[in-house]
């Protein structure tokens, strides 16, 4: 598994520790289905949920709350038939903002650690990865 085989199967980690572009290659190699989300334009918690529901084709039934978000994480399915299923979750750029701070960040944290939990009992790996912008969930804008 290379670049995943130092890493718990069950795990949720600063990205900043990680290659990225190793990070994919390895989840693709050990045919792990790989999620990744570029929450750099969110400022709120709505706005996370909505992205994170985008990217990962979450159902229309998706509520936007973290109740929703752990039953529907826990509902996903890995790809693979090699007797080592798994995900590798890639969550860039959590905004900190006044309206997506610590706290907010920590309980949608929590929801990935549930759903690593939630995997482990079924022998599937569930890694999540993730980042904080730096720019507080602001799009940088190029002057004219």
């Amino acid at each position: 598994m290379g670049a995943l085989s130092n890493i718990p199967p069950q795990a949720v980690l600063p990205l900043s520790a990680y290659d990225l572009d190793a990070l994919e290659r390895a989840a693709r190699r050990a045919e792990q289905r790989l999620l990744r989300v570029d929450l750099a334009r969110a400022t709120d918690k709505r706005g996370v949920l909505a992205a994170i529901a985008g990217a990962f084709s979450l159902p229309a039934h998706f509520d936007l709350d973290l109740d929703a978000l752990y039953g529907c994480m826990t509902g996903l399915k890995p790809t693979g038939d090699d007797g080592q299923p798994g995900f590798l979750v890639i969550l860039e750029n959590l905004p900190d903002t006044a309206d997506f701070g610590r706290a907010q960040r920590d309980a949608l944290l929590d929801v990935f650690r549930d759903t690593a939990d939630f995997f482990f009992d079924r022998q599937t790996a569930f890694r999540v990865f993730y980042s904080v912008d730096p720019r507080g969930g602001r799009v940088a804008r190029s002057r004219p």
